[in-house]
């Protein structure tokens, strides 16, 4: 039989799992690909301010998803994980989710105070990305439409370069890329906090699936009791020209997975909400139902 092949998120819990030998308690045959969409990099540090300026990368998650990933299971924004399972590239695991801190950052010395101050400024964010679709939930009491602008600017840690070397005004960023900023003195200016989903492959083992959530469920509590021990695990995924500038003692701990139903009402609602920004162009005739797209 071949290995469980999981894709983590930039995330503490699988690295967590792997250290206290919860996948192995559960029988769980296994391997990360830990160099994933979220993970991943377009841009590099020999990048300098003075370069032109950053591509426009129209691929993201969803993107990355619909060509098809290698893994057995994985992690997205609940928006993009829902539209891929609803186009059968996949499908959504509908017993748990998680809860992941985002938010849009300014510079220190940026003369950006409020959030109505945003209006009309290019906000970097990941094309059809937890980042892309928060922005907008996040900015939606705030700001009107017309006055929301979005730069798609590359991956996530990309954002943080970008950032850092001041080529970008505003940008939304989460899990580590949120300390980071959070580290360098940088102003959280709107919190987009949001929801994470799970997508599995088709062909993915029920079995190994279980095996794989219980022992999530069981790091999950060891992060609750005592977060330090497993801070140091943020490095993991972590590009080496910031790894080297990350104190993650003074992270949090990122994304809490919550072991609660991805419901028939959230799914609908993710999609009514999708369709009213125009962020999910597929007739609904041609989309599948709750129950094809979702492992409930």
């Amino acid at each position: 039989m071949a290995r469980f092949r999981i894709q983590p998120h930039v995330r503490l819990q699988e690295w967590v799992a792997e250290e206290k030998g919860f996948f192995a308690d559960e029988g769980l045959d296994y391997e990360f690909e830990a160099q994933g969409l979220a993970g991943g990099s377009l841009t590099t540090s020999s990048v300098k301010p003075a370069d032109a300026a950053p591509v426009q990368a129209r691929a993201g998650a969803f993107e990355d998803m619909e060509k098809g990933r290698t893994c057995d299971v994985s992690g997205a924004c609940h928006w993009a994980v829902n539209a891929a399972a609803s186009t059968s590239h996949g499908r959504m695991w509908g017993k748990a989710y998680s809860i992941c801190t985002s938010g849009v950052f300014v510079a220190p010395e940026s003369s950006y105070q409020r959030p109505e101050d945003l209006a009309g400024v290019p906000i970097g964010v990941g094309y059809h990305s937890g980042s892309h679709y928060s922005a907008i939930q996040g900015l939606e009491p705030f700001l009107s439409s017309d006055q929301v602008e979005l730069s798609f600017v590359g991956l996530p840690f990309d954002r943080v370069r970008l950032m850092r070397d001041r080529r970008i005004p505003a940008a939304n960023v989460w899990g580590a890329q949120y300390y980071l900023l959070e580290q360098w003195g940088f102003r959280k200016l709107v919190d987009t906090t949001f929801m994470i989903g799970f997508l599995v492959s088709a062909d993915a083992d029920h079995a190994d699936l279980e095996r794989y959530f219980r022992a999530l469920r069981r790091a999950q509590a060891e992060l609750d009791l005592e977060p330090e021990r497993y801070k140091h695990h943020w490095l993991a995924e972590m590009p080496d020209d910031l790894r080297e500038a990350a104190d993650v003692r003074r992270f949090g701990t990122g994304e809490r997975i919550v072991f609660e139903p991805y419901t028939r009402e959230m799914f609908d609602r993710t999609h009514r909400w999708m369709e009213r920004w125009q962020l999910f162009d597929v007739p609904a005739g041609d989309r599948s139902t709750y129950d094809q797209a979702v492992l409930a």
